[in-house]
C-alpha cells in the first residue's frame, strides 16, 4: 500500500511546533502534526501568560531577543486581540534594589528598541498617587510602570493548530511519535494512536522536532540522531490565590537575589504569582511545585504588600519545564531565553530542524525562520511570510478593537448574562457566534453543564479545538475550573463520553495504518 508523503512531519504540539504548522500549511506545504497529548499541556500551558519583550533580559544584553519579542508583542495583539490584550505594570522601588537610574534607562530602552504603536510609554510614578499605594507596605514611595500584555496561553496554541488545520494541516493529538529514520529522499515514521493503540506509517520530506523538553529524547531515543546541542530544563512554579487587590495592574518584584516575581490579576477572582527558575532533571511531564517554592513566592509578596500571603492560601498551583538552550550560565534564571533552530541535512537526505528554547512570545517569528530554512533544504522555491498580519481565528475584530466589537456583541445577544457574554466574547473574538449558532435564548445554548458552560459551547469545543476530556475544557481551552460548582468536571465527562469522539481533522492519505501496539 502507497501513499503521498507530507510535505513536513512536526512532532510536539506545543507553541512552537502549532505554529510552525500554521505557517507551513499558509505557505502550500502538507503538514502532519503529531502530540503525546493535548495540545498546550505541557510548558505551553505553564507559562505567566505574559507577551512580552522580557525587561530583564537587558540585564544579560539580550537586545537582539528584547527588539525581535517587543516587535512580536505588537503583532500578536494584532492578531489575536481578543485573547492578548494590554497590561499595566508597576515596579515599586526601594533603596538597596537596582539603582532608579538603571531601571530608568532600562525602561527607555524598552520604550524604544522597537516600534511601539499600541502600548503607552513608561514613566516614574509615586505611592501616592497611583493606587498601588493602597496595597504596598509604607516604605514604598515610588517605583516606575510600564506595558507589557497578557496572554491565554494555551489558547494561543490552539488557536494556531485551528488555522493549520483550516489551510489543510492534519492535527493528531494523543499521538506519538515511536521512530523514524532516513530512508533516500524520505523520512519513514512510525506514530501510535494512544487511545486504540492503532500504529501507522507515515512519509514526509522533512521533518521538524518541536518536542520541546523532550526535544534531545525525540533525538536520541526515536531518531536515532547525536547532538552536541543541549537544552537545560529550568522548573517555573506559579500560585494562584484569593485576589489580593482591585486594579487591572500587575506587579513586577525585585527580590534580594535579583529574581523578579509577577502578581498579576486573574480570573477575576485571583492573583497569579510567579515564577520560580529552578534546574530540573526528572520527567518533565510531573513537574510539580515543591514547598520551598511555594514559600519562595510567598515571601517575595509579603516583601511588599500589605495583606500577607501564606501557603495555606493557595488554591491552586502549576509548574512547567521550560526547555531552555543550554548557553551554560552559571544560574538558571540567567540562561538565555533565546531560541536556535538547528538543521540537519544529511547528503541526499531529507532535512530535520530541531527546535531549542524560545519564549512564548517570540513563537510566531521562529516559525518563519524555520520555513525560511526548511524550504530550500527541501528543495521549495522561496515562499513569502504571511503569518504577521493574518488574524488568528476569531481576532477578525475591526480594527482589532476588543473593547467596541464586544459591546456591540452583547447587544446583539441581550438573552446572555453579562458575565458569559463577557468570557465567551474573550475566549472565542468573532467565532463565539459558531458557539451560539443563531439561538436566541438560553435554553438554545442546551444543557448547563456548570458555571455557564453550556452544551452549546463544549459540543464547539470537541468538533473545533481538538478536546478530548473535562481537563483539556476546563483548565486549557479555558480555566473554568477556578469557577465551576463541584461535579461539573464529571459531567462534562459524561457528556463527552456520550457525545462520541469528535472527526479526525481533514483525512490524511499519508498515513497508514498498520496494526496495533
Amino acid at each position: 500500500m502507497t501513499a503521498d508523503p507530507f510535505d513536513l512531519l512536526i512532532v510536539g504540539g506545543g507553541i512552537n511546533g502549532a505554529g510552525i504548522a500554521r505557517d507551513a500549511a499558509g505557505r502550500g506545504l502538507s503538514v502532519l502534526l503529531v502530540e503525546q497529548d493535548d495540545l498546550a499541556s505541557h510548558t505551553s500551558s505553564a507559562s505567566t501568560k505574559l507577551i512580552h519583550g522580557g525587561l530583564r533580559y537587558l540585564e544579560y544584553y539580550e537586545f537582539r531577543l528584547v527588539r525581535e519579542a517587543l516587535a512580536e508583542r505588537e503583532r500578536l495583539l494584532g492578531i489575536a486581540p481578543h485573547i492578548i490584550w494590554p497590561l499595566e505594570f508597576v515596579l515599586p522601588h526601594a533603596p538597596g534594589q537596582r539603582p532608579a537610574w538603571l531601571i530608568r534607562a532600562g525602561l527607555f530602552l524598552y520604550d524604544h528598541l522597537a516600534r511601539r504603536e499600541r502600548l503607552p510609554a513608561s514613566r516614574a510614578v509615586g505611592f501616592p498617587p497611583h493606587p498601588a499605594s493602597a496595597v504596598l507596605r509604607p516604605e514604598y514611595r515610588r517605583g516606575f510602570t510600564y506595558a507589557d500584555c497578557w496572554v491565554e496561553d494555551s489558547r494561543l496554541v490552539v488557536l494556531n493548530a485551528m488555522d493549520a488545520a483550516a489551510r489543510g494541516a492534519a492535527i493528531r493529538t494523543r499521538t506519538r511519535l515511536l521512530s523514524a529514520r532516513r530512508d533516500g529522499a524520505l523520512w519513514q515514521a512510525e506514530i501510535e494512536d494512544r487511545a486504540t493503540g492503532t500504529r501507522h506509517s507515515v512519509a514526509a520530506r522533512g521533518m521538524v522536532n518541536a518536542a520541546g523538553p523532550w526535544v534531545g529524547e525525540v533525538l536520541a531515543a526515536k531518531l536515532g540522531q547525536n547532538t552536541t546541542r543541549t537544552v537545560r530544563l529550568v522548573q517555573g512554579s506559579h500560585i494562584i490565590v484569593p485576589r489580593l487587590y482591585d486594579g487591572d495592574y500587575a506587579l513586577l518584584l525585585q527580590n534580594p537575589d535579583r529574581r523578579i516575581v509577577f502578581v498579576i490579576p486573574y480570573e477575576q477572582r485571583f492573583s497569579l504569582i510567579g515564577t520560580t527558575d529552578i534546574p530540573y532533571d526528572g520527567d518533565p511531564a510531573a513537574a510539580a511545585i515543591g514547598a520551598e517554592e511555594t514559600a519562595y513566592l510567598c515571601a517575595s509578596v509579603n516583601r511588599y504588600l500589605r495583606t500577607a500571603v501564606a501557603p495555606a492560601d493557595v488554591v491552586r498551583s502549576y509548574s512547567g519545564v521550560r526547555p531552555l538552550y543550554d548557553d551554560h550560565a552559571a544560574e538558571a534564571s540567567a540562561v538565555t531565553r533565546d531560541y536556535v533552530l538547528d538543521l540537519d541535512t544529511a547528503p541526499g537526505g531529507p532535512p530535520l530542524l530541531s527546535v531549542y528554547g524560545g519564549k512564548i512570545t517570540t513563537y510566531r517569528r521562529l516559525a518563519e525562520q524555520a520555513l525560511g530554512k526548511l524550504l530550500p533544504a527541501m528543495g521549495r522555491p522561496a515562499a513569502p511570510g504571511w503569518t504577521a498580519t493574518a488574524p488568528l481565528p476569531g481576532g477578525d475584530l475591526p480594527g482589532a478593537d476588543f473593547p467596541a466589537w464586544s459591546a456591540a456583541f452583547a447587544a446583539r445577544h441581550a438573552f446572555l448574562p453579562p458575565a458569559l457574554a463577557r468570557r465567551l466574547a474573550r475566549a472565542y473574538g468573532t467565532r463565539a457566534e459558531r458557539i451560539l449558532d443563531g439561538a436566541r435564548s438560553l435554553a438554545a445554548l442546551g444543557t448547563d453543564l456548570g458555571g455557564g458552560l453550556t452544551a452549546a459551547e463544549a459540543n464547539y469545543l470537541a468538533a473545533e479545538e481538538f478536546a478530548v476530556t473535562a481537563e483539556d475544557i476546563l483548565w486549557r481551552r479555558s480555566k473554568l475550573a477556578l469557577h465551576v460548582p463541584a461535579g461539573t468536571a464529571e459531567r462534562l465527562a459524561r457528556f463527552l463520553r456520550e457525545r462520541g469522539p469528535a472527526p479526525m481533522q481533514a483525512p490524511a492519505p499519508a498515513v497508514i495504518a498498520t496494526g496495533r501496539a
